[in-house]
């Protein structure tokens, strides 16, 4: 996908992302974001985001609503 153009950044057709969710503890959780991208990152980009989970709270999925996950959202 090329933003270029668009303020964004180029990415490689053969862009990579890996995501793991790691919960510390009982109110912590962490998610880790890795991209790799051959021939235009040098070497993997990871961000880590620690998280607070709210006991007995009802867990809400994030998801970026757009043409493409029409087909994926429940309740339609």
């Amino acid at each position: 996908m090329t933003l270029a153009g668009r303020g964004g950044s180029r990415t490689a057709k053969l862009l990579h992302v890996t995501e793991r969710f790691t919960r510390r503890d009982f109110g912590h959780m962490d998610i880790r974001s890795q991209s790799m991208s051959p021939g235009v990152h040098e070497k993997p980009w990871t961000v880590t985001i620690p998280k607070n989970l709210v006991a007995c709270d009802e867990l809400i999925e994030f998801m970026c609503e757009n043409e493409k996950d029409l087909p994926h959202m429940v309740g339609k």
